[in-house]
């Protein structure tokens, strides 16, 4: 792929996002004011996102999609809203998303490669939404199945969007990443539009922030690359990433997918609580449609989100009901119209959801240890001390309220309980609320967890690496708005200049900071935005071969090697979202529960490679076609040539068969 090719997919990928977003910019001014050049950015993607999915589960083309937004248009350019006028003053919401954009593009840049990690399986997913759109997607690890047991509407998204902008899979991944981050700055710069008068930029910071155990391991010396994996695996039997650390280590995975939609619900909930009573009827029911579409996409994208996003919207709800005016006469519209709202806009994903599920609710018996929990939450801890200190002083028997937490063995719950209890006491400002809200969840998953099946010593993994995620979420803009009000205390006389120039040297240091960030693509090179491009080098036979089956036309099912998971194997079906036979099995596992015959297709799989005479009946059982050999399958198998199946390609050390009807 030549770099021009690169260039032109960039274009168009962000020729369609800009599109979309003026598509449905006038549409939100009667609502958002000035606010809406930047709102339309995240709204208009979960609006082409929906849309193209009722457009796969009718079995129509997704590049339907983007007819409304053509009539969007036209009805925008007959009322005169894309005058020159209108376009005053909104240069810096471009202007951040193009920045942000940029920025995790060129980390995108220097390590591309599909390769390493979950990479595996989101490309595999993305990959076949974009060969098959249907709804539910093609499970390209299990032939046969579908992917109605996870929450796929992020690659549907992104693939929806690659099919209308003319983007194959393997840019489209590695553009994923920027748009999301892109997205998010523009909410979190939204939200700061809200909360503060100067300095409006600071809750994006949220997105750039490290935690303290990333700064221990750095000043002990360690690599980058260490002090990365080390900050993250803090807290034991757990994973605590933030959300720079999963930008960077590029993984297009649901949790990072989520990021924007958990902006923007935050600044669509603070903007119900701070101006209900100003709207409009309209402007009050387009809010609640706008609320409903954000809260009823995190199910199907981010499973975890919603489990704390839809008590917060109820509490909003709440909240605006208690603070109405006489003069609302549906006080209660927002509380009783978004829940079943949200849940009627992807009605179809849960009628056709096939998942276990979680097993249940259980205690947390070996909670954080302290110090492990302030080298990951400490700066937030830290800031929201002093923001209660006022309250401490009226009220220091508040303290007491961690006792019960600490008898009980929860230290760090009570270490959270303090300043929890000292903000609600205190005036209920929107960050204080949104503050208190980061501490429930964090207190949360101290004290229960979420049964999956990861085993006894990761048994909590899963709940804290997902919620307290989303806890930073809340906590960052939270904690970056407390510390905007303080700056302006004592920046107010300080001239403009010497802030404009700091922010040109921000400006300045992110553009040129991924030149330093070091290579954790694992040696598989970079400087391309093609995330197969690695394969050429790595293993050349299955890049060719790969290259060739991406050709097919029709659809087909496929059977390659089954060797664990996050290794090598799988490689084929993940990089073409071809379906095979079986993928990686733990995951599959995981998702289809206990009934699930992972280890009947595991042998089924050897017969296949080793009894050539047995092939062609299995390979049917399964609705295969295709047999692939290559350096993997030699390796896990005895091989022997099936002569009953047509040679279809052989070159370079590949062979590939097929089932001749």
């Amino acid at each position: 792929m030549s770099p021009v090719d690169q260039l032109i997919f960039v274009i168009s990928w962000l020729a369609l996002l800009k599109f979309l977003q003026l598509a449905v910019w006038p549409h939100l001014t009667s609502l958002f004011g000035k606010l809406a050049y930047g709102v339309a950015w995240p709204l208009s993607l979960i609006l082409f996102t929906i849309i193209s999915w009722y457009c796969g589960l009718l079995g129509l083309p997704v590049q339907l999609a983007a007819l409304p937004f053509v009539l969007l248009v036209a009805w925008g350019l007959m009322q005169g809203c894309y005058r020159k006028e209108a376009f005053e003053g909104v240069w810096h919401w471009d202007a951040l998303f193009l920045l942000c954009f940029s920025v995790l593009l060129e980390v995108r840049f220097f390590n591309p490669s599909i390769s390493f990690a979950e990479k595996f399986m989101d490309h595999a997913f993305l990959a076949s939404v974009m060969l098959q759109p249907s709804v539910p997607p093609i499970d390209p690890w299990f032939a046969g199945g579908t992917l109605d047991v996870y929450y796929y509407l992020g690659y549907w998204m992104l693939g929806a969007l690659g099919l209308s902008a003319g983007v194959p899979s393997e840019v489209v991944f590695n553009l994923a990443l920027p748009t999301i981050f892109a997205t998010a700055a523009v909410c979190l710069y939204a939200l700061g539009h809200l909360l503060l008068t100067r300095f409006r930029w600071l809750p994006v910071l949220t997105l750039l922030l490290v935690n303290p155990s990333f700064v221990v391991h750095a000043l002990a010396g360690e690599n980058l690359s260490s002090v990365m994996w080390g900050s993250t695996r803090t807290i034991a039997g757990t994973i605590n990433e933030f959300p720079l650390f999963s930008f960077l280590w590029g993984d297009v995975h649901p949790h990072v997918m989520g990021l924007f939609n958990q902006a923007l619900l935050l600044f669509l909930l603070v903007f119900a609580y701070m101006q209900w009573n100003r709207l409009s009827e309209h402007a009050r029911w387009l809010l609640c449609g706008c609320t409903a579409l954000s809260l009823g996409t995190m199910p199907p994208m981010n499973s975890w989100d919603v489990l704390i996003y839809a008590p917060l919207v109820l509490c909003t709800g709440l909240l605006i009901w208690h603070h109405s005016e006489d003069c609302d006469p549906a006080p209660w519209r927002f509380l009783v119209s978004v829940p079943p709202l949200a849940v009627l806009s992807y009605l179809p994903f849960y009628l056709m959801l096939n998942t276990p599920g979680v097993a249940g609710v259980g205690l947390v018996m070996t909670p954080s240890a302290p110090s492990e929990f302030l080298l990951v939450n400490g700066f937030f801890i830290l800031i929201f001390y002093i923001a209660s200190l006022s309250e401490l002083r009226k009220r220091p028997w508040l303290i007491l309220v961690s006792l019960p937490f600490l008898l009980a063995g929860y230290a760090s719950a009570g270490i959270m309980a303090v300043p929890l209890v000292c903000l609600l006491a205190g005036r209920k400002r929107p960050e204080a609320l949104i503050a208190v809200a980061g501490f429930m969840v964090l207190i949360l998953t101290e004290i229960v967890y979420l049964k999956d099946n990861m085993g006894e010593t990761l048994y909590r993994m899963n709940t804290v690496f997902k919620l307290s995620l989303l806890a930073w979420m809340m906590m960052g803009p939270a904690a970056f708005t407390y510390l905007g009000h303080w700056s302006g205390r004592y920046l107010d006389r300080v001239p403009e200049r010497p802030v404009k120039a700091m922010a040109i040297a921000l400006v300045v240091l992110l553009v040129l900071s991924p030149l330093v960030i070091p290579d954790i693509s694992y040696g598989n090179g970079g400087r391309t935005l093609d995330g197969l491009a690695w394969l050429e080098e790595s293993h050349p036979g299955d890049a060719k071969a790969i290259a060739f089956l991406r050709t097919l036309e029709g659809s087909h099912v496929l059977v390659e090697a089954e060797g664990g998971d996050y290794k090598y194997y799988s490689r084929v079906s993940s990089l073409t979202g071809i379906p095979a036979v079986l993928g990686m099995p733990f995951h599959e596992q995981m998702w289809r529960g206990d009934e699930t015959d992972v280890g009947g297709r595991m042998s089924d799989l050897r017969t296949i490679y080793e009894s050539p005479e047995k092939a062609e009946d299995l390979m049917q059982t399964y609705g295969a076609d295709l047999l692939y050999v290559g350096d993997a399958e030699r390796e896990r198998y005895d091989v022997r040539n099936p002569d009953a199946l047509s040679l279809i390609y052989d070159e370079s050390g590949v062979q590939i068969y097929q089932i001749q009807n």
